[in-house]
């Protein structure tokens, strides 16, 4: 080997080393900059402001479209079935997640990824501008199930520890301690914790025995970590079907101390002169010294009467979608929602997917998914049918009436998408302010420090799911 051909040699692994370090120091300037910027934006209280997406976490349908574009790679990810930003700082603004979600969840903003002016404003303890009303689970913007059933335990222990140190109103007989609206997974928690920490309380729910658990719209509830039940322990398992969890919810149904009063929509709830709440349903009035509302986000769904719509494949929420692959969906509605969840589920690998409209055409729709359902049906990926109603729901198909013929549509899962009432129009009816305010506890210090000192074990582990 000659001279020069030596000496362009080691001149070629200088020059590689040389942008290599170069290459490195940036990298670590680079981390630098952004734990410095993380750190700052820890003691800041309205959150680091940014050029970010803006997810909308209660209509992210977990297709995980926007991870798949994003240029950046870790921009994004997909947390317990939804979007959320991970790496905020290397966002660059290009917006390919936002036209890349087939629901519109997510926006392009200069703001804290916190900030959310439809949810309502809670108080670190979950607790709303109205003293002693407190909200858990989904309807304070977190869908997660282990979320919910933390924070469903965790108001019944304010509350508990309110009463301990005298922070509550005075009661006569006949005044509930606690009144608990929902019985869904953050309902039955706080309802299991109110056993347990001896309070006098009322669950009450719209819907019949069972009803919102087993029509809770995933296949297999995913969880981050082991979940704990006030009275029954962890369940250690990280994968919940919603068999299981019905299998749960009859054993709570059978304790003779559950007090559920079913099929009692709330119509109102109105604080007293003397702090004592009154909730209104059609069958009569409760009477309570505190509220907590565990009604999930959805509101209440509007159904269609069809014959077979109890069944368990019927569904009036999607969320994630990616758990529904290889399937044949129906989907029922033609407004934006519905359209937009039978975009999602066309995402997912090996679907088949028909969006029946009892329409003749999409009307009053986003311009956004008039154009993307348009793209789809032109793509074989869904497939529409105006002009069409159900007229029965069958356990392997459904029955549609198409222009005035009877055809049957074979499908695994059916969604409708028939609109309904929004919890956040009774929120606001009953007062409850929304967005970013600074709402502080109102109980004592010696409450709130119990209430970080307590510890939170439980009862037995319920042997039958946590093996």
């Amino acid at each position: 080997m000659g001279m020069n051909t030596f000496l362009g040699m080691v001149i070629a692994v200088v020059v590689v080393w040389f942008f290599v370090w170069r290459y490195m120091r940036e990298l670590k300037r680079s981390e630098a900059r952004a734990k410095e910027a993380t750190e700052r934006a820890k003691l800041r209280s309205d959150g680091p402001r940014a050029q970010h997406p803006h997810i909308d976490a209660t209509h992210c349908i977990g297709c995980a479209a926007c991870t798949a574009v994003c240029p950046e790679g870790d921009v994004l990810a997909m947390v317990g079935g939804k979007a959320a930003i991970v790496n905020g700082y290397k966002c660059i603004g290009h917006s390919l997640c936002e036209e890349a979600c087939p629901v519109g969840a997510i926006t392009m903003v200069m703001a804290g990824p916190s900030v959310g002016a439809d949810m309502p404003a809670l108080s670190a303890e979950y607790e709303t501008s109205i003293e002693n009303l407190f909200v858990a689970g989904e309807l304070g913007g977190l869908a997660l199930i282990k979320n919910a059933i933390a924070q469903g335990r965790d108001c019944v222990d304010t509350i508990a520890d309110r009463l301990a140190t005298q922070h509550l109103p005075k009661a006569d007989a006949g005044v509930y301690d606690v009144l608990i609206v929902g019985a869904g997974p953050a309902g039955i928690s706080a309802s299991l914790r109110a056993i347990e920490r001896k309070l006098n309380y009322v669950t009450v729910d719209e819907g019949e025995v069972g009803g919102t658990v087993a029509k809770y719209p995933r296949q297999k509830l995913v969880l981050t970590s082991p979940v704990e039940f006030p009275m029954y322990g962890k369940f250690k398992k990280t994968e919940l079907s919603k068999e299981e969890l019905i299998a749960f919810w009859a054993k709570v149904l059978q304790r003779a101390d559950f007090r559920l009063r079913k099929g009692e929509k709330v119509e109102n709830i109105a604080k007293g002169p003397d702090g004592i709440f009154t909730t209104e349903t059609p069958q009569g009035h409760y009477r309570s010294r505190a509220v907590v509302l565990a009604m999930g986000r959805n509101g209440s769904p509007r159904k269609l009467g069809v014959k077979g719509e109890d069944q368990g494949k019927v569904m009036y929420r999607l969320i994630e979608a990616d758990h529904y692959v290889g399937k044949k969906i129906l989907v029922v509605g033609g407004g934006d929602s519905a359209i937009e969840a039978a975009m999602g589920l066309a995402h997912q690998a090996g679907n088949r997917v028909t969006l029946s409209y009892r329409k003749e055409a999409f009307s009053r729709i986003k311009e956004r998914n008039a154009r993307r359902i348009a793209e789809f049906m032109r793509a074989g990926k869904v497939d529409v049918l105006f002009d069409s109603m159900p007229v029965e729901f069958r356990p392997e198909a459904t029955v549609l009436e198409v222009k005035e013929i009877l055809r049957e549509i074979p499908n695994d899962y059916v969604w409708i998408f028939a609109g309904g009432e929004p919890p956040s129009a009774f929120l606001k009816k009953i007062g409850v302010a929304f967005g970013m305010q600074d709402i502080t506890s109102k109980g004592s210090e010696e409450a709130k420090g119990a209430t970080l000192s307590r510890s939170r074990a439980s009862g037995p582990v319920a042997e039958e799911i946590a093996k």
